[in-house]
């Protein structure tokens, strides 16, 4: 299992080519001194496609060559974050009751720990942060909405996230 660079390069994306936005992602990740796997998750967590980019670059049923390349940590992180039924897992963040995580591939709700949740969300967080910096009509279009989801996902982020997070996206 080996994704080409060059396939990766011709993929588009909101903030320039995917391979361009998924090295962003993990140096950013990187700058926020963000835990190994959750920086390598970084750089593979579209390789399932994801509820903001359906194109999966490498089948489902590849996940244990994936994880032996990745390590299981970093493809649990990385499957977490392209499993995620977004419509129903980000509006329950910063309510009193745990979150039930949904995931779009199957409709099932799976469990996640603690660890889970804070990977999940400063990965949701750099992933944002890296298409919204050089993208002042991203910002208009889903800046509020995006504060509001990381003013509530703060429990699980790092002060490196919420800095981040709070520059680019509360516009008062």
């Amino acid at each position: 299992m080996k994704l080409e660079e060059t396939e990766l390069i011709k993929i588009l994306h909101p903030s320039g080519t995917l391979l361009s936005h998924l090295r962003s992602t993990a140096a950013l990740l990187e700058q926020w001194q963000a835990p190994t796997p959750l920086c390598k998750a970084g750089l593979y967590h579209a390789i399932y496609g994801t509820g903001g980019f359906p194109s999966s670059l490498i089948s489902m049923g590849l996940r244990g060559a994936v994880a032996e390349q990745l390590g299981e940590i970093t493809e649990r992180i990385v499957y977490l974050y392209c499993a995620c039924d977004r419509d129903s897992v980000w509006p329950q963040f910063g309510q009193d009751k745990p979150i039930q995580f949904r995931e779009r591939f199957s409709g099932k709700i799976i469990p996640v720990t603690e660890y889970d949740l804070t990977s999940f969300c400063e990965l949701t967080a750099a992933n944002e942060v890296e298409i919204a910096q050089n993208n002042p009509d991203f910002i208009t279009r889903h800046g509020a909405e995006l504060h509001k989801l990381f003013t509530d996902m703060k429990p699980y982020l790092s002060m490196h996230a919420i800095k981040s997070t709070d520059a680019l996206f509360n516009q008062k």
